[in-house]
Order: structure tokens, then C-alpha cells, then sequence
């Protein structure tokens, strides 16, 4: 009997040092923090539910005319019974896109009924938006793609989202990083799961120390007297997060310096919809550490 309570003394002592030794590692988050990370969630649920999990279809465009509409034979099928069954046509020439709608389709543009338009794509910076009962249809360009990007409101992957897994807030990872911004002429090749590569300028490298690791990590967008913006790749990708990469976004540059805070690193929308042409991570920032912080990934649920 003594030798049982003996080894259950120790089994409590060890698992007392390890919670001692977790706490020292992981230090309380006070409650004005967790509040704010809370309202940023909530702000990137609803961007996925308004933005990315309503797609319903990407269709690239051939040359000349594409009809759409429910009906099998259509070159762009529409989800069952959101459209009539011939809907009308999308007319590419050369990089340009007229919309025909067919009698009856009750279309609209801009809250006006409509019966052709041409159609302005998203790297205009203002798409024009067709209204389809429930569907909303836009035209993307990437590289030389033109397509239709499709959206079901009403559509079964918003109506089902359970929501992001996010690893336990942990304030050794919200790291505050040096930062050299860059010369204003360096370029680097950003990929896209299209296979497509963009060179992109360089606005600096963030380089910081993290579990014992010297890293960097080079901002691909964004501006240092408003924040900027990340794609990195790391350890955890292979196991716990998303296998492509994840997206980081930080407040200003100040004194040099710019805070990460990686439990808010979110995955790219393509880890919701197969309908995305996200971004991925160049070589630079495909880290060799870990960092179990920020959104996890379901690989049986999600997308990839």
C-alpha cells in the first residue's frame, strides 16, 4: 500500500512540474487580450461566410461564347434549381466579357434589371456583380485566365460551417520582430495553387527569434505605416495546420520593429472552397520550426 501511494505522490508531483513548466511556458492571456482576439475571429468568420464559402463554381472561359444556366448541356452549369435552365451567355473577346441573359432569367446588375453588359473583372478593383436569385457572378483574370467566379448565398457549405480550431492562445508567439525594410526593388516569385508564379515586390523582411530558432520572414504585400501581410509555411503544416500554408496580417512598423502574432495566423480561403486561387508561401518563408499557433486545419473536412 505505501509503495502505491508513493508512486501516485509522484505521479502527481510530475504532472504538477509539468503544469508548472506549461504555465511558465505559456503565460497567462489576460482578459483584454482574449476579448480582442475574440472580435478578430468573429471578423474572419464572417469574411468567410460572406466571401469564400458561398462559391459555388469557377468556370474558366473559352473564347467567344459561353452559355450558363441548370442545364446539363450548358458550358457553365449553375447549382440545381438556383437558375433557369438557359440563363443566357458570356461572350469573351480578347480579355473583355459581355453578358447576354436570356428572356424571363430575371437578372440583374447593380440592383437594375438587365439584359447585356460588359462586364469589368475583380483586378479592376470593382467587378461588376450579376444577381441571379441566390448566385452572385463576378469575372476573375488570373494571369491569363478569364473566368466566372460563382456564389450560392443560400449555398450547404455556409449553412454547415462549424467554425475554425485555433491552438490555445499562447503569448510566446505574439513575437516582436526587427524589421528591414527592403530598397524598394527586390522581387520574389509568389506561386498560387493554379501553378501560376507572380513576381511580387518585397516590402521587407520581419527576422526574429523564435523557439530558439533565428528566422525571417519576407512581408509580400501590405504597407509598414498601416500593417502587413504574410504567407509562411511551417512545421506544423505537415501534422496540425493547413499543408499549404497560412495568412498573417500585423499592425504598423514602429521603431523598426513590427509585432507577429501568430495565434492569429488563419489559413487561405482554399482551405474552405476548391473555388480560391490562393497565394502560397514562397521558398523564403517556408520555415524549418514549428509554430502550433493560430487556426488548425481538418483535413478530413477541408479542402486542399
Amino acid at each position: 500500500m505505501q509503495r502505491v501511494r508513493s508512486f501516485a505522490l509522484i505521479t502527481i508531483m510530475v504532472a504538477w512540474s509539468a503544469a508548472c513548466f506549461t504555465q511558465a511556458a505559456n503565460p497567462a492571456v489576460d482578459a483584454a487580450y482574449q476579448q480582442s482576439f475574440e472580435k478578430w475571429k468573429a471578423d474572419l468568420v464572417e469574411d468567410l461566410k460572406e466571401n469564400w464559402l458561398p462559391l459555388a463554381g469557377l468556370f474558366w472561359l473559352k473564347p467567344g461564347a459561353n452559355s450558363f444556366g441548370t442545364d446539363a448541356k450548358n458550358s457553365i452549369v449553375l447549382p440545381e434549381h438556383s437558375a433557369p435552365a438557359q440563363a443566357g451567355e458570356f461572350d469573351l473577346q480578347g480579355n473583355e466579357v459581355t453578358v447576354k441573359f436570356s428572356a424571363g432569367s430575371a437578372a440583374k446588375i447593380d440592383g437594375k434589371p438587365a439584359t447585356t453588359a460588359k462586364l469589368q473583372p475583380d483586378t479592376s478593383g470593382k467587378p461588376t456583380v450579376i444577381e441571379l436569385g441566390k448566385l452572385r457572378m463576378h469575372v476573375i483574370q488570373r494571369g491569363q485566365r478569364i473566368g466566372i467566379r460563382v456564389k450560392d448565398l443560400d449555398g450547404p457549405a455556409v449553412r454547415n460551417y462549424r467554425g475554425p480550431i485555433f491552438y490555445p492562445l499562447s503569448t510566446a508567439y505574439r513575437i516582436t520582430a526587427k524589421w528591414e525594410p527592403s530598397d524598394g526593388k527586390k522581387m520574389v516569385d509568389v506561386p498560387n495553387v493554379l501553378g501560376d508564379v507572380t513576381p511580387t515586390p518585397v516590402a521587407g523582411e520581419a527576422r526574429f527569434k523564435i523557439n530558439g530558432q533565428d528566422v525571417s520572414l519576407s512581408a509580400l504585400g501590405g504597407d509598414p505605416k498601416e500593417g502587413l501581410f504574410f504567407i509562411f509555411k511551417d512545421l506544423t503544416s505537415k501534422t496540425g495546420t493547413y499543408p499549404p500554408g497560412r495568412f498573417l496580417q500585423t499592425g504598423p512598423v514602429v521603431n523598426n520593429t513590427v509585432e507577429l502574432d501568430f495565434n492569429e495566423a488563419y489559413n487561405p480561403p482554399c482551405a474552405v472552397t476548391p473555388y480560391a486561387t490562393c497565394p502560397l508561401p514562397p521558398k523564403q518563408n517556408q520555415l524549418a520550426v514549428a509554430i502550433p499557433a493560430g487556426e488548425k486545419y481538418d483535413r478530413k473536412a477541408g479542402h486542399h
